[in-house]
């Protein structure tokens, strides 16, 4: 990891402000950052149809994987909320999948950061070794 942890949430709060969130207000921004150090960064879209709405997470890591990155080193994620937020169930199963038992970093924008393992948030995930 090239970045500091300060410089990942930054990235994360920055793209915090072009959330489209206007049914719940509850803007999310998340930066992911590769094993070679690039930044990708995300933040949730949301839809009137609420099944069509994409969290922060996923658009950040989809964003990298675009670019033809499929392992990531470390997730910094930024809400607006006293207690810190983390993953949903859907991201953190795709955060296993393409970044495997890695630190995620939870903030909010008072300053308040948690660094928490991966397999913390989703112990006995489910993954490929299953499907062999």
């Amino acid at each position: 990891m090239i970045h500091s942890e300060k410089e990942l949430i930054s990235a994360a709060v920055d793209v915090r402000n072009h959330a489209y969130a206007p049914y719940s207000n509850f803007k999310v921004g998340a930066a992911v950052e590769t094993e070679d150090g690039d930044i990708y960064t995300g933040c949730n879209v949301e839809s009137a149809s609420y099944g069509l709405t994409v969290c922060a997470e996923r658009v950040a890591i989809w964003k990298g994987i675009s670019r033809g990155v499929t392992r990531f080193g470390r997730i910094a994620v930024v809400c607006d909320t006293e207690e810190l937020t983390p993953p949903c169930g859907v991201c953190r199963q795709i955060i296993w999948e393409f970044c495997g038992d890695v630190p995620v970093i939870l903030s909010n924008l008072h300053g308040k950061t948690e660094t928490i393992q991966m397999s913390e948030l989703l112990p006995r995930a489910f993954d490929s070794k299953f499907l062999k």
